[in-house]
């Protein structure tokens, strides 16, 4: 039988934020399957759970903004989960997967859904990109969460048409790679042309065109996939608000002026 009143341990917070990061805060209650199979695996009840979740909410400067808030009281120690997750989400995303596929009896491969054929067979090359790939599933499963699978920019709702788009690219930003605030969920298209710096998102979240669409803007199809949106607000998600400084990044140094 679960037993709610013992103490939680670095290794089950852990794993309560990483299932934080992947729902939006409206389903943090004790119907939600997701939170139901965590009380399983942790031996606690769904109430536990949703609870903790709701004290990690409290801590959310997103949440706090909008004037919603999570639970009144908690504890120290999420306090402190939530800022080594802030400090190096890289190796706490890693971490909390980790943890996850340990508690499952799943290996990381498969949280990372790489077939053996794609790996080296040991090493640290294959250390590396099974990093990288469970990395990149957790980035995905939380930036998707925080726009409630929906493109931030059309409304789009079908997630294989969905990409977690870096705001400072991959390879510009080691260390927030994987941070949430440095993602925004974008349509495949307009992912591309995120990306290529046809448009950026301003610091007031609104979308611009780059003066480098005018020509493709004659076109009838690509004038129906970008005009509509020129200067419009995007969707805001439930959490991890896009910083500002990755927006400010993404203005000067990607976006084509």
């Amino acid at each position: 039988m679960p037993t709610p009143r013992r103490d939680w341990r670095r290794e089950e917070l852990i794993v309560a934020f990483n299932l934080y990061c992947k729902i939006p805060f409206g389903r943090i209650h004790i119907r939600n399957p997701q939170i139901i199979a965590l009380a399983k695996m942790l031996g606690r009840t769904p109430s536990a759970v949703s609870w903790k979740l709701a004290n990690f909410a409290r801590l959310d400067p997103t949440l706090k903004s909008r004037g919603i808030k999570g639970a009144s009281h908690g504890a120290k120690s999420e306090t402190d989960i939530w800022q080594e997750f802030a400090g190096n989400w890289e190796q706490l995303a890693f971490e909390s997967e980790r943890l996850l596929a340990k508690m499952t009896g799943r290996k990381l491969e498969q949280v990372a859904a790489l077939a053996e054929d794609e790996l080296p067979r040991e090493g640290k090359e294959r250390e590396r990109m099974v990093r990288t790939r469970v990395n990149q599933q957790f980035f995905r499963a939380t930036v998707l969460a925080a726009y409630r699978q929906r493109c931030c920019i059309t409304k789009l709702a079908v997630p294989e048409l969905l990409n977690a788009s870096h705001i400072v690219p991959w390879s510009a930003d080691v260390m927030n790679r994987v941070n949430p605030r440095n993602g925004l969920c974008l349509n495949a298209i307009h992912d591309r042309a995120f990306d290529r710096g046809l448009l950026t998102i301003t610091n007031d979240y609104r979308v611009k065109l780059s003066p480098a669409l005018t020509d493709a803007l004659k076109d009838s199809v690509a004038k129906d996939f970008f005009l509509p949106y020129d200067l419009k607000s995007i969707e805001l998600p439930t959490h991890f608000t896009p910083d500002e400084s990755f927006l400010q990044y993404h203005n000067e140094k990607v976006f084509i002026q």
